[in-house]
């Protein structure tokens, strides 16, 4: 099994020693995006709804590098610091995905790195392109 790596500036770099993502057998595994602005490197100011809004903007560019869309994501686990941010990350992710409805879990977790308030990662299909 040969594994691609997708790397892409328009994403935070990796803070560890992992890949944005990574291809395998016609699989794209992302890591978890949080809301690290990629220029800056920092946990973007505001909210839940500014941190969701640059997760997705995150996820969307890794999804890019690879060649693929969120139609072609076909599972997302969803990882909140407080599960009563639920309903608005819930909108925000919605928004984003448009018509595609990859299958989900979302999850509540005691802490996330740098604080974030929010994670996503994803499994998308890459094998028909």
């Amino acid at each position: 099994m040969t594994l691609r790596q997708i790397t892409t500036d328009k994403a935070p770099s990796a803070i560890g020693p992992y890949s944005q993502a990574v291809i395998a057998n016609g699989l794209l595994f992302t890591a978890g995006q949080i809301a690290l602005d990629p220029v800056a490197g920092q946990i973007v100011p505001g909210g839940i709804v500014e941190q969701t809004e640059r997760v997705m903007e995150n996820l969307s560019a890794v999804l890019a590098a690879a060649g693929v869309g969120w139609q072609d994501v076909v599972k997302t686990t969803v990882y909140l610091h407080d599960l009563s941010h639920f309903p608005t990350v819930n909108e925000i992710y919605g928004r984003w995905l448009g018509e595609a409805r990859p299958a989900r879990s979302t999850v509540q977790v005691p802490a996330l790195p740098r604080g974030a308030l929010v994670e996503i990662d994803a499994i998308a299909v890459v094998a028909s392109r």
